[in-house]
């Protein structure tokens, strides 16, 4: 079973390697790897290129941010099954897609898996600074603000062509909107891996609280697109994730 990773970049010259790295270094063979970066001008490019013989695709142009250049990656894949490795990002071991694709041969009719991960500082002491455990899926748990960590779920590309790409109508929190109208929309066969999956780097786009006010608007619009309760919602989630923090 093949499986396509991407990772999508621009400017992160610090983070990148660590990023690459971590695909490459994994357990599992059939591995297609895309990177696609919106014209990076730090060095990034230079950094990808001398990885070049071991990236199966690599686009370097402008575009209309992260999720249209997910999406660029998404039309590309040729993978049974498609994830993210975002560029501030690591898997959390050498095993995780060995373990994801054990899952997906499990049971044929999953349509997608997710797990756990962990925020960590952004230095080299890499501190904790929040366990995000996923937990079993359910309905429920969506209408009170619960979702699987966006960089942990795996799904197979023919329910991505089935349930369309992520959409450019929101600039941050556009994989709110996707995952929302995979899980809780289409009711998509998700299952939970209790493990580790990502180890992700405070300081990206979506752990930077600069950005939490308008992450807070598009999750209150997204929310209600979708015929959900959504200030109800968005406030259990962001109370969720404070728990999360406070207690490590």
């Amino acid at each position: 079973m093949k499986i396509t990773i991407i990772t999508v970049c621009y400017n992160r010259k610090a983070t990148i390697e660590n990023a690459i790295l971590s695909v490459l270094n994994q357990n599992y063979c059939n591995i297609e790897y895309i990177i696609v970066d919106g014209n990076s001008t730090d060095g990034t490019k230079e950094i990808i290129e001398s990885y070049r013989d071991k990236i199966n695709q690599f686009i370097s142009e402008p575009d209309k941010g992260m999720y249209d250049a997910i999406n660029k990656g998404l039309k590309i894949a040729t993978g049974d099954i498609v994830g993210l490795m975002h560029s501030d990002d690591e898997f959390y071991d050498k095993n995780v897609i060995d373990r994801i694709i054990e899952r997906f041969n499990s049971d044929s009719t999953i349509d997608g898996v997710y797990g756990d991960g962990v925020y960590v500082s952004n230095d080299k002491e890499e501190r904790l600074i929040r366990d995000r455990i996923g937990g079993v899926f359910s309905l429920k748990k969506i209408k009170k603000g619960w979702l699987p960590l966006h960089p942990t779920v795996y799904l197979k590309k023919s329910v991505i062509e089935k349930n369309g790409l992520y959409s450019l109508d929101f600039k941050i929190a556009s994989d709110t909107e996707f995952l929302l109208r995979y899980l809780y929309k289409y009711e998509i066969n998700m299952s939970y891996i209790n493990s580790y999956i990502v180890k992700m780097r405070m300081g990206g786009i979506s752990t930077n609280l600069k950005y939490a006010l308008e992450v807070l608007n598009e999750d209150y619009k997204i929310y209600k697109f979708h015929g959900l309760t959504a200030f109800k919602a968005v406030f259990l989630k962001k109370t969720i994730a404070l728990k999360q923090y406070l207690t490590h």
